[in-house]
């Protein structure tokens, strides 16, 4: 039995790989901006986002109670991005504002999910991820996303890199850098979404943040480390959903610790040979 022809492992296959591209390409800003753990203050708004999108489907009696979820997500992600990015450029210490908006979206998503009549299951299935239940329709919709964020994130990259790695150089050069922190806060949030059915909100984070960690010990340049990370976000996720398809464990998680362990064993070798050279 070819199990590429099955319309599931397809629509798995596709999704992680698209997801696997993505993240790390905003993930490469993050990292430069040392801001690697926004995407845990986003992934739980986004919670809440799913959790406002089950209650509107069951408000609306939709055939799919969840079929407003994603769209809930990138929703409420874009607004908790605008929110951090706003309080940070007027000086509020962005921890703290991440610190209230991730215990804030994840209170919020399990009392809106439990008043939308969702289960356990259902939550648990967007907290670490449930991308065998994706369908076309959520293929189509990663897709889209997905491109949105290739072609900015990659087409805008020398003023974004700019942006992010001196603010005060971009704005001499006239870059509009308020403008430009912004999109990297937005791309970021709608990354989030994208990667949320693969990993889960709680592991989004390390999608995005690994990739570049481990390129960045092979790479020196900016563009180098994001192009690597890309091929290596992909490389994780395929791998992952595989390994999935013949054993019974949960994929965000193994994409996850595949990572670290690939980190690990970098690290290891590129410290050795440092070493030796020494």
């Amino acid at each position: 039995m070819n199990l590429l022809a099955e319309p599931l492992i397809q629509r798995m296959l596709i999704v992680g790989l698209l997801v696997g591209m993505a993240a790390p390409v905003m993930g490469t800003y993050l990292v430069q901006r040392r801001m690697a753990l926004l995407g845990d203050g986003i992934g739980h708004v986004a919670l809440a986002g799913v959790a406002a999108g089950w209650l509107a489907g069951a408000a609306f009696d939709l055939a799919r109670q969840d079929a407003l979820a994603i769209p809930g997500a990138v929703v409420f992600a874009i607004i908790g991005a605008v929110v951090i990015e706003r309080m940070r450029s007027r000086g509020t210490a962005a921890d703290i504002v991440m610190a209230i908006l991730f215990y804030g979206g994840i209170a919020s998503g399990v009392l809106l999910i439990g008043l939308a009549g969702g289960s356990n299951a259902n939550l648990l299935g967007y907290l670490f991820g449930s991308i065998s239940t994706v369908t076309w329709g959520d293929v189509w919709m990663s897709a889209g996303l997905a491109a949105l964020i290739l072609v900015v994130g990659l087409g805008l990259r020398a003023a974004l890199f700019t942006v992010t790695h001196d603010q005060e150089f971009a704005r001499s050069t006239g870059l509009p850098v308020d403008a430009l922190n912004m999109v990297v806060a937005v791309l970021a949030a709608v990354t989030i979404t994208v990667a949320m059915r693969v990993v889960g909100v709680l592991l989004v984070s390390a999608l995005m943040i690994v990739p570049v960690a481990i390129a960045q010990l092979l790479t020196r340049s900016f563009a180098r480390t994001m192009h690597v990370a890309m091929g290596l976000g992909a490389a994780l996720t395929l791998t992952g959903i595989w390994i999935t398809v013949f054993q019974d464990i949960q994929p965000g998680s193994l994409i996850v610790v595949i990572g670290v362990v690939v980190y690990v064993v970098v690290a290891l070798i590129t410290s050795l040979l440092k070493g030796s050279r020494r």
